[in-house]
């Protein structure tokens, strides 16, 4: 049986919904512009420009290979986070999520003073190989990254939060071993948060522009990502720079309609 509160739901206060639409015209009125700019009779033609084409390509590759290396290091990250000693996991929380508060490129600058040439260990990476990571497609990956990772960690890390301890403690009692326990009970009841987790980071790694810019450059045919090629046809043509960036909004609705509730239930619990 539901008990019914005795209070009677009231509207919502009327200065509290104007500011609430007014809150959404400020996000929706520019991605309606954008879209009523698009030149829609040309917008497959101007896609497959092969500049366009090679930009959307590298950057459908990089962040889908970004987004499959953040899942294999952030997941277990995430169990560590969840499941690991809390003064330990206090220290490494706020260095892990920093990416999603810092400027990019802030980030990018980080990556170079790492990875670069003259970098902590890209020096010792081209005095052993000759091989310089910035500027080259490898960097794009790394830059995604870098980006993403702290995304799949917030989303997974709060799954995990979530799921009763019954299971991995009677697993405990009758001998299993943690690494067991991770595979075999953890994994399978939070694949739907690892899931939402990894789509959200590949969206972050698919729109990385700043870091990206600092640490691969933007040389066409090489490290030229589609959200730098939306930039440089801002210089050319703007036609070009709102037919990309239609695309990449329509991809954006595809990511938000998937996750759709699904990250607020993850928080709200």
């Amino acid at each position: 049986m539901v008990l019914e509160s005795p209070v009677a739901k009231q509207p919502i206060d009327l200065r509290i919904r104007a500011l609430a639409l007014f809150a959404t015209l400020l996000v929706a009125l520019p991605i309606f512009a954008l879209l009523a700019k698009v030149p829609w009779s040309t917008l497959v033609t101007r896609i497959l420009v092969t500049e366009n084409s090679w930009a959307i390509k590298l950057s459908l590759w990089s962040s889908l290979i970004a987004c499959l290396m953040a899942l294999l290091a952030g997941v277990p990250l995430a169990w560590v986070l969840a499941r690991g000693n809390q003064r330990i996991t206090a220290f490494l929380r706020p260095i892990v999520l920093s990416p999603i508060v810092l400027p990019p490129t802030v980030a990018g600058i980080a990556l170079l003073a790492l990875l670069g040439r003259n970098g902590l260990l890209g020096s010792w990476i081209y005095d052993a190989t000759g091989f310089a990571l910035p500027f080259t497609p490898t960097a794009v990956v790394i830059a995604g990254i870098f980006v993403s990772l702290p995304f799949l960690v917030l989303v997974t890390e709060a799954t995990f939060r979530q799921l009763p301890t019954e299971l991995e403690d009677q697993a405990r009692v009758d001998g299993a071993s943690e690494f067991t326990i991770f595979i075999h009970i953890a994994l399978p009841q939070a694949r739907n948060g690892i899931a939402t987790g990894a789509l959200l980071a590949w969206a972050r790694a698919l729109g990385e522009f700043g870091a990206t810019m600092m640490f691969a450059g933007s040389v066409p045919g090489r490290t030229l990502t589609w959200p730098m090629a939306v930039y440089s046809a801002m210089d050319t043509d703007f036609e070009d720079a709102y037919a990309l960036s239609a695309f990449m909004v329509l991809i954006a609705f595809a990511v938000v309609f998937l996750l759709r509730n699904r990250l607020m239930e993850i928080f709200a619990k």
